[in-house]
């Protein structure tokens, strides 16, 4: 018949023949058993074992299951009885061999044929549990059994026959399935499937018998559209009704049962006045497509407390496969919206209130966190540099040179942050030794230095020979010959070496210091890189703070100022160490570390 063999030890025979089938014992009272008036009874196995005289036939208790108890780290043991002599099974040699859930009969009889019970105990629950072997005498010199298994082949198409020994099958782990190619009508008939294996020191056998039905129509696996292992939530005393949907591709009607189970319980109530109860299954076809459509609804009225927080599963049985999908019911959120709209809203406001209040108040956190936590910042003393910063500003002689930058450069900002803030500066024209070359000087002092203040007016890059050059002069690649002393050339030096290190290297940190407010038209007059890093991390704006704080002078000040005939140059006026501009140039000082924290003075300073 064109069969494949099969590997292994599963021997398939082909037998043409009938048998009379007996009919099952009944349920045993089990009350009678030692020691169960405390156990949970989850009375008889709706499976039954089928054997025949000489076979070995395996009872399988599913007490040992998680929807139980939770058998992987609760200690339990487990103890057969016989229902109808009321004795524990216990090993006989070469008859009976107990394993745990599982009970093995090697060789059976017709006197085996009944009903054994299954007493599981942990320390502090019992379970019982019932299984029947049936035990029938086969027809006289016929191989096949009494009880068969339906199953179908599909004409014209390589089908499969799974031997129906699953659950022995499964204990021994060995192959179940047949291969019948290019199915003919001759295929059809009755085989019986022979499992040989030896255990317990016996070789036994067991054997089902399976009617094979050949069938031009086919179909393939359901393939199950609804429900879609979610969660569904409904309300308390609310009525739910949820539909199993699947699709069957195909030709011909499907034998298909759609079941919908819950805690492992198959719910068969079809009654309307039911609590929870399901409707006839139906079938349809779709003109847009080949196969068919089926599905059975559940419904569950008046929802109560018991019924939450289950799964509700719904299984497409065929011979083909069993796909399955579940819904977990779950109550609905009381009114969520509104607390998680206000909480929501109130972060949000909270995130835009922090942001702004950090942008507004971003210095002095940061100063502040200095001063609190020295310790979590390194000493900068053991870098080997000798000066916190190099100061560089237009020198006498050069472009945007002017007495108020001199004095500012040597007595204003050597006064607060030398003597206010602990601070060592190298500014040129006050440090620079006598007889050293100007490069020289520049190119070790700068190394030397962890910062590069750039002190600027809008004069400072500003200049007839500058517009007309193109900028040659100022941050460029360097002097001419013959340049090296001039104020100007010191200036490009300065600016070259602080700007290759802070945009090409990334060694050092420059700082913007502008003295006055610059127009366009001006800043266009500005080397490029001057331009770039103005664009990248801002300037320290001297003329702001003094801008502010002349917009803030009472009148008594204003005419103090008038007496004096506007003779106080705006550089000089008296900025105290807390204004805004002293702020920001400690800001972007190094940190302090682990040395003492900033002397600074609460009163103002006098800069005359």
């Amino acid at each position: 018949m064109g069969l494949n063999p099969i590997l292994g030890s599963l021997v398939l025979f082909l037998w043409i023949c009938s048998g009379s089938v007996q009919g099952d014992e009944g349920d045993t009272d089990l009350s009678s058993m030692p020691k169960t008036e405390n156990c949970k009874n989850y009375y008889l196995q709706f499976k039954r074992t089928f054997s025949v005289p000489g076979d070995v036939a395996m009872l399988n208790s599913t007490l040992v299951s998680p929807d139980v108890f939770d058998f992987r780290t609760v200690p339990h043991n487990i103890t057969w009885y016989n229902a109808r002599t009321k004795t524990q099974m216990s090993n006989e040699t070469g008859r009976v061999l107990v394993l745990q859930e599982t009970l093995w009969f090697l060789n059976v009889t017709m006197d085996d044929n009944g009903e054994y019970v299954t007493i599981l105990r942990t320390p502090s629950r019992c379970y019982m549990q019932s299984t029947l072997l049936v035990v029938e005498l086969p027809a006289a010199g016929q191989c096949e059994r009494p009880r068969k298994a339906d199953q179908t082949l599909t004409k014209g198409a390589s089908d499969m026959l799974s031997c129906p020994l699953q659950d022995v099958i499964t204990k021994l782990d060995n192959k179940t399935k047949m291969t019948v190619k290019s199915v003919g009508f001759q295929d059809g008939g009755t085989y019986t499937c022979t499992l040989s294996f030896q255990l317990g020191g016996v070789t036994g056998s067991v054997s089902e018998t399976i009617e094979a039905t050949v069938e031009d129509e086919y179909y393939k696996v359901p393939q199950l559209h609804e429900p879609a292992n979610g969660t569904v939530k409904a309300e308390m005393g609310s009525n739910l009704t949820k539909k199993c949907l699947i699709y069957v591709l195909g030709t011909g009607r499907p034998f298909i049962d759609i079941l919908w189970k819950v805690k492992d319980e198959f719910i068969l109530d079809k009654n309307s006045s039911s609590h929870i109860y399901t409707s006839d299954q139906r079938w349809w076809k779709d003109n847009t497509s080949e196969g068919l459509w089926s599905e059975r609804l559940l419904t569950i009225t008046d929802l109560r407390a018991e019924d939450l927080h289950l799964n509700y599963t719904c299984q497409a049985h065929s011979s083909r496969g069993t796909p399955e999908g579940y819904f977990t019911l779950l109550p609905t959120d009381p009114d969520a919206m509104t607390p998680i709209g206000s909480v929501f809203g109130s972060m949000m406001v909270l995130f835009v209130i922090s942001v702004a209040v950090y942008y507004s108040f971003r210095i002095d956190i940061v100063l502040w966190f200095r001063r609190a936590c020295p310790v979590l910042y390194t000493n900068k003393d053991l870098d080997g540099k000798r000066y916190d910063a190099y100061v560089a500003y237009p020198q006498p002689g050069a472009m945007g040179f002017t007495e108020e930058v001199e004095r500012f450069a040597l007595q204003t900002l050597p006064q607060v942050l030398e003597k206010a803030c602990g601070y060592k500066l190298f500014i040129a024209g006050r440090d620079s030794l006598p007889g050293l070359s100007v490069v020289d000087c520049v190119e070790e002092n700068i190394q030397a230095s962890r910062r590069f203040l750039l002190l600027y007016g809008a004069s400072t890059f500003s200049s007839r020979r500058h517009a007309s050059h193109n900028n040659n002069n100022v941050c460029k690649d360097g002097s001419q010959d013959g340049d090296e002393g001039r104020p100007d050339s010191r200036q490009q030096m300065e600016c070259v070496a602080a700007m290759h290190r802070a945009l090409l290297e990334g060694s050092l940190k420059v700082v913007l210091v502008e003295l006055e407010e610059i127009s366009p038209a001006q800043l266009a007059l500005f080397p490029e890189s001057v331009r770039h890093l103005r664009e990248k991390q801002g300037a320290v704006c001297l003329w702001k703070s003094l801008r502010r704080r002349k917009r803030w002078r009472t009148c008594t000040e204003g005419r103090e100022d008038e007496e004096k005939g506007g003779k106080d140059s705006p550089l000089l006026s008296s900025l105290p160490p807390s204004c805004r501009f002293w702020k920001e140039m400690r800001y972007h000082m190094p940190v302090r570390g682990k040395r003492e924290a900033y002397p600074e003075k609460s009163s103002l300073l006098s800069l005359g």
